[in-house]
């Protein structure tokens, strides 16, 4: 008898090697424009954000620019508020401010901010737009780029990118113009006699405004932007997002001549909702850190919705909970008041508030006061004891004004130099003061002294400075 036992299976061949790539290929986004309430507000955000952009440096106050961050003289520009670097507070301030709104917009309605304000996304709008209105629409644009190369590929093709650079370094012209008067740059032009800073951030800005809108587009959302990572800690159940009704919408389907379409959802299955998408996603498989909130799938959704004879909303602007729970409006909103959102607003409120009133109170004046130290002390006529200062008086208003400088805090300390100096608007003054100390009224060391400087106009307008005397 054989004690061999023979295995009646074939022997499996070696797995074959897969590559997996770590990396998805980039493709190419042909979006479908798209016409509704969410495109109009859409573009009223692009046109109201471009004409604030493009034309505040345009715009005089008090004979010069209203808005002008000048970095050579070392001052900000708002309007009638003329703001120093000792005033870096109110920077802080104004980025806590954009912090807690974001965060208060985000938990009320998801990524506003990206959907409709996002300079990514409103370059992107306009550089599509262009786009748009020299290839053509979504399939001529398709069609184009998979013909060859031929005379009106090349010509459209060139037409487009000039548009777009042109559009570009008008762009960064505008942005240095925040930083260097206009009409300083607008000189400047015939002859291109711009400093190396300005032709480096005019081309730089000019160069990624191309280069993100043009070329990068939805993946500066899906990779490089940090917000749509940490975007979901700010949601909850009752958060407003853009969301696709499943239960109404499944099991989808087109809709035939002839054929029962009862058990389907409302969904035809277009893809018009894809097609729309500026990142290309397909918001029917569910909420993705890809969607910027845009509400273009849901325009697209209505247009459908209206042609085939179906209510609207299949896909909407709605929370989980009122999705799971099926509310109202008037749920809906009710649930959108809510502890955490009340918070975020009290201290959004109190932070605007106290620095509304900051900005109101502040005295429009500033002093600083340093000792010389080339000459520590010194003996003069009668005796005394002299001490020399550097003092800066800073006016930080837009009209001319006098003060009055006087000293305190030892007896018989008195101002040897001139007491009366004059400032023009937003003029920065460096004077030299001279006081003077009978020897017998302090012993010797380092005493506090107080310098103060008063406007002649109003008596409010005034700062009171300490320093110290030395007397050896």
């Amino acid at each position: 008898m054989n004690d061999k036992v023979e295995n009646s299976q074939p022997a499996q061949e070696p797995a074959k090697e897969q590559k997996i790539s770590l990396y998805e290929k980039h493709r190419k986004i042909y979006v479908r424009a798209v016409s509704g309430w969410w495109a109009t507000w859409r573009w009223v955000f692009v046109w109201g954000t471009q004409i604030i952009f493009y034309g505040l440096p345009w715009l005089q106050w008090n004979d010069r620019q209203a808005v002008l961050f000048h970095l050579v003289e070392r001052k900000f520009y708002l309007f009638g508020l003329v703001l120093w670097p000792q005033d870096v507070f109110y920077l802080a301030v104004l980025l806590i401010i954009s912090a807690y709104a974001l965060f208060l917009f985000t938990a009320v309605a998801g990524r506003l901010f990206c959907g409709y304000a996002c300079p990514q996304t409103v370059y992107t709008e306009i550089f599509m737009w262009i786009e748009n209105k020299v290839e053509g629409d979504r399939s001529a644009r398709m069609k184009l780029d998979k013909g060859p190369m031929d005379g009106r590929k090349l010509r459209l093709k060139a037409t487009k990118h000039v548009l777009w650079l042109l559009f570009s370094l008008w762009t960064g012209f505008t942005l240095v113009g925040y930083f260097t008067p206009m009409e300083e740059l607008v000189a400047s032009v015939p002859t291109l006699d711009f400093g190396g800073w300005e032709i480096f951030w005019i081309l730089f800005y000019g160069g990624f405004t191309y280069l993100m809108a043009g070329f990068m587009r939805e993946q500066v959302c899906k990779y490089m932007c940090p917000y749509a990572r940490f975007q979901s800690v700010m949601f909850d159940p009752d958060t407003l997002v853009i969301t696709y009704d499943n239960e109404r919408g499944e099991p989808r389907g087109a809709r035939k001549k002839n054929v029962d379409t009862s058990a389907l959802g409302d969904c035809v299955d277009c893809g018009i909702c894809v097609q729309v998408c500026p990142t290309g996603i397909d918001i029917r498989n569910g909420l993705q850190y890809e969607c910027i909130g845009c509400g273009a799938c849901i325009d697209g959704c209505d247009e459908v919705m209206d042609k085939v004879g179906k209510p609207r909303g299949l896909i909407r602007y709605t929370s989980e909970n009122a999705m799971a729970k099926k509310f109202d409006r008037t749920g809906l909103i009710s649930h959108i008041i809510r502890p955490r959102i009340v918070l975020y607003t009290v201290i959004l409120a109190l932070i605007c508030l106290a620095s509304a009133w900051s900005i109101a109170t502040r005295v429009p004046l500033r002093a600083d006061v340093i000792r010389d130290r080339a000459t520590l002390a010194r003996e003069v006529e009668g005796g005394k004891i002299e001490n020399v200062y550097t003092m800066k008086v800073m006016n930080v208003s837009e009209t001319p004004r006098a003060y009055r400088i006087s000293v305190s805090g030892i007896a018989g300390i008195e101002l040897a130099s001139e007491t009366r100096v004059e400032a023009g608007p937003a003029e920065n003054l460096e004077v030299t003061v001279n006081v003077r100390v009978p020897p017998e009224a302090v012993p010797q060391g380092s005493h506090p002294i107080y310098f103060d400087v008063v406007a002649e106009d109003d008596p409010k307008v005034a700062v009171h400075e300490k320093t110290t005397f030395l007397m050896p």
